[in-house]
Formats: structure tokens, C-alpha cells, sequence
């Protein structure tokens, strides 16, 4: 059933919309951390999606239009999550514990507003797909009432 797929599409979006919402917030709760259990300063990291389906747009529109509707598609998943290797933030703070010789801190290279603004789009995006999820929802319920 085509609303099946169309449901599991705005699912994995909210799956992956919600995993980078956890990132950013982890960015967020570390953007004074100097120092990690592997003794360096912590690294922003991000969410890298991927298209759930495999395969070129003419193999996925050959195998839609044959109605073959073999194992997941469409979506997105989360693929990896990797480390931002913009350079640390050089602080002078020679009270600071992990000052060097020279009075400088290195800072998280996490930029809250850049956070902050990743974590707005990232929750209009789970919105968008809370949005497609109840209307397919609200139009197989209005297909179900058409045999009545």
C-alpha cells in the first residue's frame, strides 16, 4: 500500500530529524568542555543523512512504475555522525586549569548561534514531517470512510 510507504518516508525523517536534534543538543551542553575523557578539548560533531533507497532515480522510478515494492523506499537515515575539524578557539585565560605556558585555553569549536540555528531548522524539519505523517494518516482514514 502506497500510504505505507508514504508513512515510513515521513518516519524516518522524524527518526533522523530527532537524532540530529540530540547532537545539537550535545554540542550545546559541551560548548565549554576543554577537556574529554581522551584529554582534548570536545569537537562539535554533526549528522550526516543518506538516502534510504539505493539505486539511480531511473532504477527507482523502473521498479515504482512496475509496481515492485521490494524492501524499504524512500526515507532517509542517518549514516554517520562525524567531527567538525574547524579549528578550536584559542582563549586567553591563564587562570583557567587547562591554560598552557602562554595563558590560552583551547576551546570547543562549537559556535552556539550556529547550533542554535541548526537545531530550529532541524525542528521545523521534524514538524514538516509530523505535518506529511497526519495528513497520509487523515487520507487513508478518509479513503477507509468512502465504503461506508
Amino acid at each position: 500500500m502506497a500510504f505505507l510507504n508514504a508513512m515510513n518516508v515521513s518516519a524516518s525523517g522524524l527518526t533522523a530529524q530527532r537524532a540530529r536534534l540530540d547532537v545539537i543538543a550535545e554540542n550545546i551542553s559541551n560548548v565549554n568542555t576543554t577537556r574529554t575523557e581522551s584529554g582534548d578539548p570536545y569537537k562539535r560533531r554533526m549528522v550526516v543523512f543518506e538516502p534510504r533507497n539505493q539505486g539511480s532515480f531511473q532504477e527507482i522510478f523502473n521498479r515504482t512504475a512496475r509496481g515492485g515494492a521490494s524492501g524499504q523506499q524512500g526515507g532517509v537515515i542517518v549514516s554517520e555522525i562525524v567531527e567538525d575539524d574547524s579549528p578550536l578557539k584559542s582563549v586567553y585565560d591563564p587562570t583557567h586549569p587547562d591554560a598552557d605556558e602562554n595563558g590560552y585555553v583551547m576551546m570547543p569549536n562549537v559556535d552556539l548561534l550556529k547550533e542554535t540555528i541548526d537545531g530550529m531548522e532541524a525542528s521545523r524539519a521534524y514538524d514538516a514531517n509530523v505535518t506529511a505523517f497526519n495528513a497520509i494518516k487523515e487520507m487513508a482514514t478518509k479513503g477507509l470512510e468512502v465504503g461506508k
